[in-house]
């Protein structure tokens, strides 16, 4: 069957373009669609700060006029400024279990890469790696959490077949009430104390004073993850447009900032996973049910995802990482959360790992880059 690959242009393409994983997972029970408005607007060259610097193309494949796969070529200018790299990108990857599909659609926005002048293609990112980013080859048994991937188990191997090979690994590590390392959550209130007589406090994030905040947080962002592998600092406008995306899901409780002397050097973030709600949402669309059953099932989800961690490098090694996975974990068990995920991990992040291994979370969930080169 013939197999034609056409950029997306029209309003009704893009529509198309968000809703072909809900006809491809329809049967599928841990799928989650993501939120209609939310995709629309991330795909939004005049919403989303990331066409400021930088561009993508969509593609859709139709056989006989259905929609059989998608996919985004991206160039991520400040991704190749800051690694000092000639790469492109490839996200929003989806295909029915053909392979000859998902080879022209690789083909497709290899070829859109090329004549972009880069040297390669990774992925997948949606668009950036401060975006949905990985693609999931373990742990298929359990729905995603929130802002995390899903996809088919077909699609590591039809990346592999095409070439693509593993850059890196992403880990979520889980951890239930019943698991979670007691004793450790004890010992951090110990470590607390003494981090407090030198003068380093944890303190909440203070809701009232969003803005002045997240000019806090945006720099301990910008500093305590720049040396990992795939980070880019985010421009203001985007870490203010990520932030705002948050706001409506964030519980003070669980939004930490560490202080020395008053100054900010360490941040931790954990959310409640609206995924258990937003499974229940029909094709992400909000309206006109879909929003009421948002607000008012909140009280129905009993797992956080601890998304962000970072610490001043100066500031490591001395228990607050601990400190701040032992305040999460105890009030989120005083508030009828009964487990937890922290990710994503660097499967090459040997410090992180051990620090949410201490508590007893166990790597259940796998996500993997890939990368394919040419020299032509």
């Amino acid at each position: 069957m013939t197999t034609i690959i056409t950029e997306v242009k029209s309003k009704r393409d893009k529509k198309r373009f968000i809703d072909f994983p809900h006809n491809l997972y329809q049967d599928d029970p841990n799928y989650v669609p993501e939120i209609y408005i939310g995709q629309k607007e991330l795909m939004s060259e005049k919403k989303n700060p990331f066409f400021r610097h930088s561009k993508a193309q969509l593609f859709l494949a139709r056989q006989n006029g259905k929609i059989v796969g998608r996919i985004a070529a991206i160039r991520n200018n400040e991704y190749n400024r800051f690694a000092n790299a000639n790469v492109g990108f490839f996200g929003f990857f989806d295909v029915i279990e053909d392979y000859q599909v998902a080879r022209q659609l690789f083909d497709t926005a290899v070829g859109w890469v090329k004549n972009e002048g880069l040297s390669g293609l990774l992925g997948p990112t949606n668009f950036t790696t401060n975006d949905t980013a990985g693609l999931l080859v373990s742990g298929f048994d359990r729905p995603p959490v929130v802002m995390m991937t899903y996809n088919k188990p077909y699609y590591a191997d039809f990346l592999e077949r095409y070439g693509f090979t593993k850059q890196m690994d992403l880990l979520a590590y889980h951890v239930t009430e019943q698991t979670v390392n007691k004793k450790s959550v004890r010992l951090a209130n110990m470590i607390a104390q003494r981090l407090a007589k030198r003068n380093i406090r944890v303190r909440k994030v203070d809701m009232k004073n969003f803005k002045k905040e997240i000019e806090t947080i945006r720099e301990i962002y910008k500093n305590a993850w720049d040396k990992n592998w795939g980070f880019v600092p985010p421009t203001d406008e985007e870490f203010d447009h990520l932030a705002q995306g948050l706001k409506m899901i964030i519980d003070p409780d669980f939004a930490l900032v560490a202080e020395h002397n008053g100054r900010a050097v360490a941040f931790a973030l954990a959310v409640p996973d609206i995924n258990v709600i937003l499974k229940k949402i029909k094709r992400g669309r909000l309206l006109p049910t879909g929003i009421f059953k948002l607000f008012f099932q909140k009280n129905k989800i009993k797992r956080l995802r601890i998304i962000l961690l970072g610490v001043l490098e100066e500031y490591r090694k001395m228990g607050i990482e601990g400190v701040f996975y032992a305040n999460i974990i105890s009030r989120g068990i005083e508030k009828g959360y009964n487990e937890a995920e922290a990710s994503w991990i660097l499967d090459n992040n040997e410090m992180m790992k051990k620090g949410v291994e201490h508590v007893n979370m166990i790597p259940y969930k796998r996500y993997r880059i890939y990368e394919k080169k040419w020299t032509d």
